[in-house]
């Protein structure tokens, strides 16, 4: 069972990590983030709704306690999250994105002892200082080395957040709601307020290239419908600490692909800083680990 968790993880992250140099590739050939956000997800809640219809799927509506909870949840997971990437990458590029996303670990951290008043232990608290040296370091590289931070590496930040919030508080849900059907959910409702970017659509969908429309597609079917469902899938199934590690290999994928699809290549100085958070993320989850096996110990 954990084996066939960690594959749907590795392939939900090979697929997150290919989205970053689409979403550039629209940009690219003609979209706007606010229509290619509209295009994905009307793509991504058509493929729910589909499923939602499709005779013998016994698809369930959420109970009426936890509607609220649930759109909560769409607007933390998908509209914050995916403003704050989507109009991040209009000026970072597609692997320096990915990088700062892949912090989202630390601020999981952070926001579990804030929270849920988790302890951390000294080494814990070294990680999460490196850990910030790290994101520093990506976000002034991503600024030509300059000491300042402009809103789009802003708009990445409040995505790594919001996406750590999400898989937080995700996971309960799980045990009362099927993957495709907490999916659907989360994804109808945190789609609503990208309909205000609607009359623009068809303009822009009209003059775009034929490379920024397949990008657009790919988006709305594989990171958008297919990899969020594969991954609570492999929640659902797995353990969380050892499902989430994978996400060390998001900003990998982000880079080469970005590089393949695009020449694109981060900054030195970023890439730099890329690896110090990722070696921070895996200190903080050692500690983690090991703190929580010595309050096992000392319980028996």
């Amino acid at each position: 069972m954990e084996r066939k968790a960690l594959g749907y993880a590795l392939a939900t992250v090979l697929i997150w990590g290919s989205s970053f140099a689409a979403i550039r590739a629209s940009f690219e050939g003609g979209f706007t983030p606010g229509t290619l956000l509209v295009v994905r997800f009307l793509i991504a809640s058509a493929l729910f709704a589909l499923y939602a219809c499709w005779p013998g799927t016994s698809f369930r509506l959420p109970a009426r306690s936890d509607i609220w909870r649930i759109a909560g949840l769409g607007f933390i997971g998908i509209t914050v999250y995916h403003f704050g990437v989507t109009y991040g990458e209009t000026t970072v590029s597609a692997g320096t994105a990915g990088m700062i996303i892949a912090s989202a670990p630390i601020f999981t951290m952070i926001l579990a002892v804030v929270l849920l008043n988790e302890r951390l232990s000294r080494t814990g608290w070294i990680g999460l200082v490196i850990g910030f040296i790290g994101i520093a370091l990506i976000m002034f590289g991503a600024e030509g080395a300059s000491f300042t931070v402009s809103k789009e590496v802003m708009y990445l930040l409040i995505a790594a957040i919001a996406t750590s919030l999400f898989f937080v508080y995700q996971k309960p849900y799980l045990k009362t709601y099927r993957p495709l059907e907490l999916t659907a959910y989360v994804t109808w409702f945190g789609s609503i307020p990208f309909l205000v970017a609607l009359p623009d659509v068809v303009p822009v969908v009209r003059d775009a290239t034929a490379e920024a429309l397949g990008a657009a597609i790919y988006l709305g079917i594989f990171p958008t419908a297919i990899a969020y469902v594969l991954w609570a899938v492999a929640l659902q199934e797995g353990e969380a600490g050892l499902i989430s590690s994978l996400l060390y290999f998001e900003p990998v994928v982000a880079i080469v692909v970005a590089w393949l699809w695009l020449g694109e290549w981060p900054p030195t100085l970023s890439l730099i800083g890329g690896g110090v958070a990722i070696v921070s993320v895996g200190l903080i989850q050692w500690a983690h680990a090991r703190d929580r096996r010595k309050l096992v110990e000392s319980s028996r």
